[in-house]
């Protein structure tokens, strides 16, 4: 099962993405400018193979819910991410706030 649902923080609007798979959940949340994803996400692929992009996008590793996701500090980031303020150990929700500031 998949959803997709808008959500809000602190008045700014994001999309929170859920994807049920076996024995895992793929979650995401974004905007136009970047996202937070769970484990799932490879910040080495994206840093080595896709650096070129500037990819904006930071992953927490054990959470099961986008509420765990907003809340779990974020395990690694881009260099993309770095440029826009994001370092590891911020929120998922504090990430994804410096995107809207």
């Amino acid at each position: 099962m998949m959803t997709v649902e808008p959500i809000m923080l602190e008045g700014h609007p994001f999309t929170a993405i859920s994807v049920q798979l076996p024995k895992t959940n793929l979650l995401v949340v974004t905007n136009k400018v970047g996202y937070i994803m769970c484990g799932a996400l490879d910040i080495a692929l994206l840093n080595e193979k896709l650096g070129n992009r500037n990819i904006v996008a930071g992953r927490a590793v054990g959470v099961r819910t986008i509420e765990e996701l907003l809340k779990a500090p974020l395990e690694s980031v881009t260099v993309g991410a770095h440029h826009v303020g994001w370092t590891i150990g911020m929120s998922g929700e504090e990430a994804l706030l410096k995107l809207v500031e």
